[in-house]
């Protein structure tokens, strides 16, 4: 393509990852296979490589060593029979000490071959011919070692001679270390061949072996996923084998990672299940006590309307009737404002975060639950407060919403003439407000239950005398809510006789205060003490 000022831009190919592109998809059994055998092969050929080259020049060092000694020695026998002979002479080939094959050549003055021989198997020299002399025709003079092949005769490693005596040149075979060389190439490609086909062998059988774990964790995993967690009931999921576990592999680390997996998605969709019943027996429950107040709205408005069209008899009826709709349109009201209030909470909305003064806050909660009860009431209200005021940081109205609710689930669950005590108190970094009774207590199996919505204990616990019955069973869904907002908690302590609810909040850092604290209802007077109020105070 054409590039900056015109000149066209080669561009060359990307090399094609071969080996990853036939590999990708292949199992892990498949692909630790193929990369082991592609090692062994390739340092099987190095090695075997390393080895013929290593070989080949010590037989090759050998050789031409012998080839300076055939050259010093034909160079020393042309001196020693005469100098002056003929320049075809080559009887110092036949002195004793020659080694079968040996070649030496003679030269005239102008540097050209005059005569050329071998020692023959048999002792004799057989004189070279002008074909296999013109292969010998070019070896330089420079006292080297060439590779020359001769024909008829083979390859033959030679050496020329010229300085410091007569000019010769001697040669040696070279086959046999060449065949030798060949047959140690032959015997180490079979040997590789074997041990990589044992090798090959074995890794497998161990790759397959070490593999199991992990095929096995595999298994299992399919397995789960497989079981229908949408729905029904969640439970009894397949584990991966406790030897499969072991943290000191990376199998069993897998294994020991999937069982915990597994055990988190049983945990949780045991709370989603959990969820959706409580969610369903909520919205049960929820349509059940709007229903009530419904049909009772429905049947006093027909009854209204009934009343409307008879004489001067009818007009306490239709009063009365209006009354009991206002009162259960009332009870409406208020249980859908729990329901939005519980909603909201749910939702993490944030709270109004101010001082709040549990002293002041519960005496004053206290004086307005013996005044909801009326003069008639039977019941013992006493608070017990510290010396000085006990500050936490939160939503005043909500607190005192906890607090409220408390006092009227003791007012509403207890017989005429049961003690009813609030009691603030600081521990640690803690405020701690408790509502005691002394009524017939929460049964057992209810305990775990008491601060879901709409969990009752009506069965069991006596309803105040001239109350308005038991509730919707949402003021301790909702005191749990506020104070679990608050960071704080709940706790509850029943047996029959005893019933103690306590609430925990963290505590605020305390502010200067004037000489004169005042409480909300005008609990405290000159200085802070304890308030003890029971009826007729």
């Amino acid at each position: 393509m054409p590039g900056a000022g015109g000149a066209v831009v080669k561009l060359r190919p990307r090399p094609r990852p071969w080996l990853r592109v036939r590999l990708h998809g292949r199992s892990l059994r498949v692909r630790l296979l193929v990369l082991i055998s592609t090692t062994l092969i390739v340092v099987c050929c190095a090695m075997a490589l390393t080895t013929v080259l290593a070989e080949r020049l010590f037989l090759m060092q050998g050789l031409d060593t012998r080839v300076h000694n055939a050259a010093s020695r034909s160079q020393g026998g042309m001196g020693l029979n005469d100098e002056t002979a003929a320049d075809t002479n080559l009887n110092f080939l036949n002195e004793r000490g020659q080694a079968v094959g040996t070649l030496a050549a003679r030269y005239h003055s102008d540097g050209t071959i005059s005569a050329a021989g071998a020692v023959t198997a048999d002792g004799g020299l057989m004189t070279l011919s002008a074909e296999q002399i013109a292969v010998l025709a070019d070896v330089p003079a420079d006292g080297a070692v060439h590779t020359r092949s001769i024909p008829a005769l083979g390859t033959y490693r030679v050496t020329r001679l010229a300085d410091g005596g007569l000019p010769v040149l001697a040669g040696l075979p070279a086959d046999g270390e060449f065949e030798l060389i060949d047959k140690l190439i032959a015997a180490e490609a079979v040997v590789a061949l074997l041990g990589l086909v044992a090798a090959g062998c074995a890794c497998a059988v161990v790759i397959r072996r070490q593999l199991r774990p992990l095929g096995r964790v595999a298994a299992t995993a399919v397995e789960v996923s497989r079981s229908p967690l949408g729905h029904g009931e969640v439970g009894g999921l397949t584990r991966v084998p406790q030897p499969d576990t072991d943290p000191g592999t990376e199998a069993g680390q897998v294994g020991a990672a999937l069982n915990r997996m597994i055990d988190h998605v049983e945990s949780s969709m045991a709370v989603r299940q959990q969820s959706e019943a409580r969610m369903r027996r909520f919205l049960a429950d929820a349509s059940h006590e709007l229903r009530t107040p419904l049909a009772s709205i429905a049947g006093y408005a027909e009854l209204a309307n009934r009343g409307g069209r008879g004489g001067p008899a009818t007009a306490i009826d239709l009063t009365r009737a209006w009354q009991r709709v206002a009162s259960e349109a009332s009870r409406m009201t208020g249980l859908v404002e729990d329901l939005l209030l519980l909603a909201r909470l749910d939702e993490g909305r944030p709270l109004r975060s101010a001082e709040v003064d549990l002293t002041s806050l519960v005496a004053e909660a206290v004086w307005d639950a013996r005044a909801a009860a009326g003069d008639g009431d039977a019941r013992h209200w006493q608070v017990r407060l510290p010396d000085g005021p006990v500050l936490v940081m939160g939503d005043e109205e909500r607190i005192h919403q906890v607090v409220a609710n408390l006092l009227a689930n003791a007012r509403t669950h207890t017989p005429p003439g049961t003690a009813v005590v609030a009691e603030v108190a600081a521990a640690g970094g803690d405020c701690v407000v408790r509502v005691a009774d002394d009524g017939p207590g929460i049964p057992a199996a209810l305990l775990p239950a008491v601060f879901e919505r709409f969990s009752r204990g009506d069965a069991s616990r006596s309803r105040g005398a001239g109350g308005t019955g038991g509730g919707s069973g949402l003021g301790l869904a909702i005191v749990a809510a506020i104070v679990e907002a608050h960071g704080g908690s709940i706790a509850v302590d029943s047996v029959p006789g005893r019933t103690v609810f306590t609430v925990r909040m963290p505590n605020a850092a305390r502010p200067a205060f004037e000489d004169t604290p005042v409480g909300r209802s005008g609990v405290w007077g000159r200085s802070p003490q304890r308030v003890r109020a029971e009826p007729g105070n």
